[in-house]
This record gives structure tokens, C-alpha cells and sequence, in this order.
């Protein structure tokens, strides 16, 4: 009789183990999902907030004179740049890439737009 006792509470104590390993295992991969998501979330805001400095120095290289705001919709993100003037040449672009909740800046500064445009600093970074 106590044998049996025994047994069953050895297959309860396995059975414990075996359903925290299991759920150990499934929190895990959630928790790898979540921020393999998050990773390519960034990496295509990234790729929006460089999309949008291309478009504002293309706005440049048309018009030198140019300064003012714009956006792109492109996939399942957005971006928004800003151009502006600091006196003769000199120009300022920042540009915010959106996807999800996730948000990628830059910052590019330019000293010369003729006869090539000259880019002196190209920084990016992350807001959460």
C-alpha cells in the first residue's frame, strides 16, 4: 500500500517538472518571437528614416533653395523629414522612420549643396 503511495506521488513530482520545463520552453520562444519582431520593426524604421533623407537631399539637389517638410508611406511604416536652412549652404535634414511602435532617427547635415552636395555628418538613432 505505501508503495503505491510512492509511485503516485513520484509520477505527480515528474509530471510537475515535466509541465514547468514545457512552459519554461514556450515562455522562452515567445519571449525570442517578441524580440526577433521588434529587431525587423527597427530595422524597417531604420530603412524609412533613410528613405526620407533621400527624398529631402533629392529635394535639395532639385532646389537648392529648398527647406520645408515632407513624408512617405511605405509598407507598414511612415517618415517625416525636415529640412532646414542655417544661412548660405549650410542645411539640416532629420528625418523620423515609424513601424509599430517602434521609432528610428536621423540626423544629416550638409555645408555644400553646389556643384555636389556635401554631407559632414550622418547620424542615426533609436527612440522608444
Amino acid at each position: 500500500m505505501c508503495q503505491g503511495y510512492v509511485t503516485l506521488i513520484s509520477v505527480l513530482i515528474v509530471g510537475a517538472v515535466g509541465v514547468a520545463v514545457t512552459l519554461s520552453l514556450v515562455l522562452l520562444g515567445l519571449s525570442s518571437s517578441q524580440t526577433s519582431f521588434a529587431s525587423e520593426q527597427s530595422d524597417q524604421a531604420k530603412g524609412l528614416a533613410n528613405a526620407c533623407a533621400e527624398e529631402g537631399l533629392q529635394r535639395i539637389r532639385d532646389n537648392t533653395a529648398y527647406t520645408g517638410t515632407g513624408n512617405l508611406s511605405l509598407g507598414q511604416g511612415a517618415c517625416t523629414y525636415t529640412v532646414t536652412s542655417h544661412g548660405s549652404e549650410n542645411r539640416t535634414i532629420r528625418t523620423v522612420g515609424i513601424v509599430g511602435t517602434i521609432v528610428r532617427e536621423v540626423e544629416i547635415t550638409i555645408n555644400s549643396i553646389e556643384p555636389d552636395i556635401q554631407i559632414v555628418s550622418w547620424q542615426e538613432g533609436i527612440s522608444f
